[in-house]
């Protein structure tokens, strides 16, 4: 009958690291498995959420991998799991106490649940049913969009937040959207007040001053 060998390490590796697998796992479950290899035996030592179908005791097919500093890290890297869908992993090399490599810790964090909310996130912001333009007969005289539009663009190419403007930035823009025609829609004056937190009069003020030419 033939004699297994148990890796001088094994015990090591479950008492000092186990329960941060543990930790790990229950932070981040269900996305997340957590995997202890055994460089010694190269066996899988310890498995938490078991996600790749992978075995406690298997082989752990780490031959390529070098770990050469103390304390190296590995990662982040993706690889592909067996269902096909992407895994994104970070590993750490553990220890024993003599400095020498024991061990390799691997978390191997399930993206693809992301990526699902993302796709569907993507569905709705891209809107795939929208028009190369809105319905034009319907917003032919949607000044409030054309204000906004012109605003922040004009912040943009200044590179000035709405919660920065000056009294001379906001008079400025007063002009700017009436020389565009801006305030020729109900209520407009009211609006331009109301974004850029101004009196409405001081609004009102600043247009009967253009049209006297002052």
């Amino acid at each position: 009958m033939r004699k297994t060998t148990v890796s001088p390490v094994k015990d090591l590796l479950l008492d000092r690291y186990a329960p941060i697998a543990d930790g790990i796992a229950a932070l981040f479950y269900p996305c997340a498995e957590v995997v202890i290899h055994d460089l010694r035996d190269q066996t899988i030592a310890y498995l938490v959420n078991n996600l790749s179908k992978l075995e406690v005791g298997g082989p752990s097919v780490l031959d390529e991998v070098h770990y050469a500093a103390r304390g190296r890290t590995i990662g982040p890297y993706e690889k592909l799991n067996w269902d096909g869908r992407r895994m994104r992993c970070v590993s750490n090399i553990l220890f024993d106490d003599e400095g020498k490599p024991a061990g390799m810790l691997c978390v191997n964090f399930n993206i693809a649940v992301f990526e699902d909310v993302r796709s569907t996130l993507d569905l709705f912001i891209k809107g795939g049913n929208l028009t190369d333009a809105p319905a034009e007969e319907l917003f032919r005289d949607d000044w409030q969009d054309r204000i906004n539009t012109f605003l922040h663009t004009w912040l943009r190419e200044r590179q000035i937040g709405v919660n920065a403007l000056t009294r001379e930035h906001k008079r400025e823009i007063v002009e700017a959207l009436h020389a565009q025609g801006a305030f020729r829609g109900r209520s407009s004056a009211n609006y331009v007040a109301a974004v850029l937190t101004m009196g409405r009069a001081t609004v009102y003020k600043i247009l009967k001053q253009m049209k006297e030419g002052g």
